[in-house]
């Protein structure tokens, strides 16, 4: 759950499929990749460097937890993508490429029975790693005593027995996973799932060491000195609360030879000024810019700008403390979600290349057989009307037997959190007659507990996706679903969402027409949600850093691949 994340994209290249943007880098994996024993290259790796090979950077929030099977925020899964590795992992194309396993897997004749040979490879403690780390850790995930809120989201109707289990109606030991020796890992799936091998490269499927793991206890995962590592990095300096970190090279790394960087320094930097003031006088190689600092920044030879596959929107919650909110009342949803200026948002507040939304599923992200954008199905969606957002919020007081609301909007605490939620503050107001609006402006852990509990009336919340699929985005919004958290429920709104994973799985066309309906349902029919803008970054970036690899999905960076060249030039 990739919720308030930065992003730096440096490189980015979606795939188009042949079948659709998940199953393509599946099949594009299966092409491309293969050669096990050789490192994995990337076309800007240096064959040598001469420099210090250290790495500098800012982090908007803290490290909430490094254990995989709790994970559910940016942070967390970018630091856990560079310091451990699953299966699969993203390359500099984003297409999913064997990494713990070696080569493609057999796969059965139904589609249903995938078996994986591990690669020679260890953690950091020097033990090796085995198919049967890679069972329990998924098992960890499933197990409720463990309270993971990823494990049941990400196998659920894909691991055999996962749904059942986060059911109750099987044990956690049935899952659909098992070692059968130590280089031998057997998947079997609850159906055909087209973008499978994407999902092997999402930190919930990271493997974890089971004797570590348990030795630890409770303590595991909460300190880098209770984690060990198989990936390219080990942390290191994290006391678990602390606002520093580091990464340093994994020695025991099967494929340490690619890696050049020695170590990434980690600084949590919530003030802008004082983050561009650390890239400034040098103390750091990278640094986000928000919006003000546009016109000054506009000609750096530095700067450096993309648009994100990573959307945010309003939840509106519907119940909370057990009562009904008056969010409840889908005209006052309406009338919130039409009364706001989207583009003067962007424009001026955000002025980074974001986009307004009146969508879900995001542009330049995913694509039907014959490369379209899915966005194109349902274009722009419940934009910003102020005529239509009174009569709406008019309607909607009538209903509710009242003149005055008022409703409190859970935000960050960042500088541009802060300026983003006073703006929807004043539109909000200006625009609905007897609507008062309070601010509840939190660190990022805190809000995603506030989340979790529903204690909250709407939020400010952002999604970036999982695998290359429109899935990842709207099953967010499934009754009972792992991040819902806003009691919205339509059954028509399940059946379409359910059947584009079900019935409708290998027919492209049928199921990209079922996801349209049910994102249709949801934002210009239920008003369930209130989108406000896909994000662009506007980031400075030191012009000797190179090879650091941005991902559309998942971890935000990859570090494996990155060094430095030509700072002592400078």
């Amino acid at each position: 759950m990739k919720k308030n994340k930065f992003f730096w994209l440096l490189s980015l290249m979606l795939v188009l499929s042949v079948f659709l943007a998940a199953c393509g880098e599946d099949e594009a994996t299966e092409k491309d990749s293969g050669k096990t024993d050789e490192k994995d290259p990337v076309a800007t790796e240096p064959e040598e460097v001469d420099e210090d090979q250290i790495l500098n950077l800012v982090m908007g929030a803290e490290i909430p937890t490094m254990d995989s099977a709790l994970t559910t925020d940016s942070v967390g899964f970018d630091l856990l993508n560079n310091v451990n590795e699953g299966l699969y992992r993203l390359n500099d194309e984003n297409v999913a490429i064997p990494a713990i396993a070696e080569g493609e897997p057999t796969v059965s004749e139904d589609g249903l029975v995938y078996t994986f040979t591990i690669r020679d490879s260890k953690w950091s403690d020097g033990t090796p790693v085995t198919a049967g780390d890679f069972e329990f850790a998924w098992k960890r995930a499933m197990n409720p005593a463990t309270a993971s809120e990823y494990g049941p989201y990400m196998m659920g109707g894909v691991i055999k027995n996962a749904t059942a289990i986060s059911e109750a109606k099987a044990e956690y030991t049935e899952l659909g996973v098992k070692a059968i020796d130590e280089k031998t890992l057997e998947v079997t799936l609850e159906k055909q799932v087209p973008y499978f091998l994407s999902l092997m490269s999402f930190g919930t499927f990271l493997p974890q060491n089971e004797a570590f793991v348990t030795e630890k206890g409770a303590e595991y995962a909460t300190n880098s000195d209770n984690l060990i590592s198989n990936g390219p990095f080990v942390l290191k300096a994290w006391d678990g609360t602390g606002l520093s970190w580091q990464l340093v090279k994994n020695d025991q790394y099967w494929d340490a030879e690619t890696v050049k960087l020695t170590e990434i320094n980690y600084d949590v930097v919530k003030e802008t000024a004082t983050a561009v003031n650390l890239y400034t006088t040098g103390e750091k190689d990278r640094t986000g810019l928000p919006g003000e600092y546009a016109m000054q920044y506009a000609a750096d030879p530095d700067l450096v700008t993309e648009l994100e596959t990573t959307l945010f929107y309003f939840k509106y919650n519907q119940q909370r403390n057990g009562k009904a909110t008056p969010l409840a009342n889908v005209n006052i949803r309406e009338a919130i979600t039409k009364a706001f200026n989207k583009q003067d948002l962007v424009d001026v507040v955000l002025a980074n290349g974001s986009v307004p939304a009146n969508y879900l599923v995001p542009k330049a992200f995913a694509f039907n057989e014959a490369g379209e954008d899915f966005r194109e199905i349902n274009g722009e969606m419940s934009e910003f009307n102020a005529e239509e957002a009174k009569a709406a919020w008019e309607k909607g007081l009538s209903e509710l037997g009242v003149t005055e609301v008022t409703l409190e909007i859970l935000g960050g605490d960042s500088d541009l959190s802060k300026k983003m939620d006073e703006y929807f503050k004043s539109q909000l107001e200006g625009n609905l007659e007897g609507l008062t609006i309070t601010l509840k402006e939190v660190p990022f852990n805190v809000r995603l507990d506030l989340d979790t509990a529903g204690d909250y009336d709407i939020e400010v919340a952002g999604w970036g996706p999982d695998f290359q699929d429109p899935y990842t985005f709207m099953n967010l919004f499934l009754t009972d679903g792992q991040n819902n958290h806003m009691a919205y429920s339509n059954p028509k709104f399940d059946e379409l969402v359910n059947a584009s994973a079900g019935e409708l799985a290998m027919d492209p066309a049928a199921r990209y027409d079922a996801m349209a309906q049910a994102e249709k349902l949801l934002i210009a029919e239920d008003f369930a949600i209130g989108p406000i803008y896909q994000r662009g970054t506007m980031s400075l970036v030191k012009p000797y850093v190179k090879g650091v690899v941005s991902h559309s999905f998942g971890g935000d960076y990859s570090y494996k691949w990155a060094y430095i060249e030509g700072k002592d030039a400078k």
